[in-house]
């Protein structure tokens, strides 16, 4: 076993209480096991806030793959991000990262969460635009 393995998470929550582009983030320290997730209560894009923590929850545990993954994008295509075949990696990766948690999470809101509504948040103000233009 490596350091950590088998002990559990230690996560506080925290309320951004101000204008913020988020609805949710994880900030993570693996060695450590410790993570403060972030959750927009001022104007959050989602309105599902329970599906949002087991959206970050999800993160922290795919956290070591995400790692690892952005480590060998660094090792195949260097350090340069501006570099057009790192930046396409990059996005690719990061695009099917948070489809993977979003999936999952959406799984587990359906198991087991008390709010089981889908979260139109982004999507419908794209809607709203398109009939308002």
């Amino acid at each position: 076993m490596t350091e950590g393995e088998g002990r559990d998470w230690d996560i506080k929550l925290e309320l951004v209480n101000k204008d913020w582009r988020k609805t949710g983030d994880v900030k993570i320290d693996r060695a450590d096991k410790t993570a403060i997730m972030l959750i927009n209560n001022c104007n959050p894009k989602q309105t599902n806030i329970e599906a949002v923590i087991i959206h970050e929850l999800v993160h922290i545990k795919l956290w070591d793959m995400d790692q690892m993954i952005e480590g060998l994008l660094h090792a195949v295509y260097g350090n340069d991000e501006n570099d057009p075949k790192f930046e396409f990696a990059y996005t690719q990766f990061m695009e099917v990262l948070e489809l993977t948690a979003q999936d999952l999470s959406k799984g587990y809101v359906e198991l087991g969460a008390d709010d089981k509504s889908v979260s139109y948040g982004r999507i419908q103000k794209e809607a709203d635009n398109e009939w308002k233009n």
